[in-house]
């Protein structure tokens, strides 16, 4: 298994991790395969969706916290709720097929870590098992 250091620098957004993780599944040398990419934080998560435009994964985030407002009297004494329940939606891993020692991913596709409660630096856990 290899650890991912990602330092976020808002409190909340989306990082795109996807050539951090090629390069650990061409570390590893493995050619066909999968890649499971694990966050394990409550208020982090991990989705794969477009990279080509910005815009797409800042819509995201900005209507999450329109549909988990940060401050709407949940009860969790820490005051970031919002970044728990946004994390349960979202989910805190994605698998990715590996062929040809890449992560098979679309055309426009990309893996993010999607940060709800920062600035933070997190741990991203990748795990290549061989076909």
């Amino acid at each position: 298994m290899d650890i991912l250091q990602v330092t976020t620098t808002a409190h909340s957004g989306a990082v795109d991790i996807t050539d951090m993780v090629s390069r650990k599944i061409q570390e590893r040398g493995v050619k066909e395969g999968v890649c499971l990419i694990y966050v394990p934080h409550t208020t982090a998560a991990i989705t794969i969706n477009e990279g080509a435009d910005p815009a797409v994964m800042e819509d995201v985030i900005d209507s999450l916290e329109r549909l988990v407002p940060w401050r709407a009297g949940y009860k969790h004494v820490e005051g970031n709720a919002a970044a728990h329940i946004k994390t349960s939606l979202i989910g805190t891993s994605v698998q990715v097929i590996v062929e040809n020692g890449r992560p098979l991913l679309g055309t426009w596709q990309r893996i993010f870590l999607c940060e709800f409660d920062g600035p933070r630096t997190r741990k991203v856990r990748i795990k290549v098992l061989v076909a």
